[in-house]
C-alpha cells in the first residue's frame, strides 16, 4: 500500500477541510454540498506555494466544507521522490518542468491534467540591516555567507544555471550536478549554507545566520519591511522559471476522491484563483 502523507508524520504538512465537489470540475462553484461524500485529497506543493496556497485553500473552503486538502510543501526534488517511493499523492504543483517531465516520464501524470500556472522569477535578498557590499550574483562571492538551495531544488538549479551563463561556474548539461562546494570554490571559498528548499534560504537570511540567499521572487512576500531584494534575475540567465501542476496517478483514489481533486484543480486555474496568485508576486502571464 502507499503511504499515506499525514500532518502528524511529515514536518510543514498543512490539512485544510474544504468541500467536496461535484464530479465535472465545478473550479470551486459547486451548487450544493449538502448530500456532498466526504473525503481527503492529498497535494505536494513546492515549499516556495506555501501562502499563497494557503489562502486559495481558505477560498475554497467557504464553498466547499467537506473535502479535506492535506498539503505537503517541500522542494520539488523532494517531492518527486516521495511520489516516486509511493506516497500517496493526487496532484502535484512543481516549481520547474524537470520534475513534472521526469513524474511524466515515470508514468504517474493522469494524461491531459498537465498545465502552466504561474511564473516566478529568482532574487538575490539580504536583510534590510546587514551592510552588505553585495548588489547580485555578479558579486554574491564577496559576502561572508550565502544561503543556496541545492542542486535538487529548483531555486538551487536556477542560480546554478545563472551563474553559468554568467561565466562564473563551468558549463554542464545538468546544472544541478554541481555541488555546493564546487560553487563555494568557483566564488572564492565563500561559506555557503546549503537549504533543502526556498523557504529555508529566506529564514535563514531574514535570522540573519547567512549575509545573503537566493530565493523567488513570490517568497519575499510579507518580508518587504525584513529584506532588501539586491537583484531580480532575468529570465536570460536562469530560463523560464514556469510552475506547472497536474493530477498525479493514484490508485487508493476512489470515486469521491478523484472528483475533488480534479475540482480543486479546476479550481487553481481558475480566474479566481489568478488574481490571488499576482498578489503574492507570481507572475500569471504564462505561454
Amino acid at each position: 500500500m502507499k503511504k499515506r502523507i499525514l500532518a502528524a508524520l511529515l514536518a510543514g504538512v498543512t490539512a485544510f477541510s474544504l468541500a467536496a465537489c461535484s464530479s465535472g470540475g465545478s473550479g470551486g462553484q459547486a451548487e450544493d454540498n449538502g448530500d456532498a461524500e466526504e473525503t481527503e485529497i492529498q497535494v505536494f506543493i513546492a515549499a516556495s506555494l506555501n501562502t499563497v496556497m494557503t489562502e486559495l485553500a481558505e477560498m475554497y473552503h467557504e464553498e466547499h466544507p467537506e473535502v479535506k486538502i492535506t498539503y505537503n510543501p517541500d522542494s520539488s526534488g523532494t517531492l518527486l521522490t516521495q511520489i516516486r517511493e509511493g506516497y500517496e499523492c493526487d496532484i502535484f504543483f512543481s516549481a520547474a518542468q524537470k520534475q513534472m517531465d521526469d513524474l511524466e516520464a515515470d508514468g504517474l501524470v493522469e494524461a491531459g491534467t498537465r498545465a502552466d500556472v504561474v511564473n516566478n522569477q529568482v532574487v538575490v535578498v539580504a536583510r534590510k540591516d546587514s551592510g552588505t557590499s553585495v548588489t547580485g550574483l555578479e558579486n554574491i562571492g564577496d559576502a561572508e555567507s550565502i544561503a543556496l538551495a541545492g542542486g535538487s531544488v529548483p531555486a538551487g538549479r536556477y542560480t546554478r544555471q545563472a551563474l553559468i551563463n554568467m561565466g562564473m561556474l563551468p558549463e554542464t548539461d545538468d546544472p544541478a550536478s554541481i555541488t555546493t562546494e564546487q560553487v563555494s570554490e568557483a566564488l572564492g571559498g565563500v561559506e555557503i549554507s546549503e537549504q533543502d528548499n526556498v523557504s529555508k534560504v529566506l529564514a535563514a537570511v531574514v535570522e540573519g545566520s547567512c549575509e545573503v540567499g537566493t530565493t523567488y521572487y513570490s517568497d519575499t512576500y510579507g518580508y518587504e519591511d525584513d529584506l532588501d531584494i539586491l537583484q531580480t534575475v532575468s529570465y536570460d540567465l536562469t530560463g523560464n522559471v514556469t510552475y506547472p501542476i497536474a493530477r498525479v496517478v493514484n490508485e487508493e483514489a476512489d470515486e469521491a476522491q478523484s472528483a475533488a481533486a480534479d475540482d480543486f484543480l479546476a479550481f487553481i486555474l481558475s480566474d479566481e484563483a489568478e488574481a490571488v496568485f499576482e498578489s503574492y508576486y507570481f507572475d500569471t502571464d504564462v505561454e
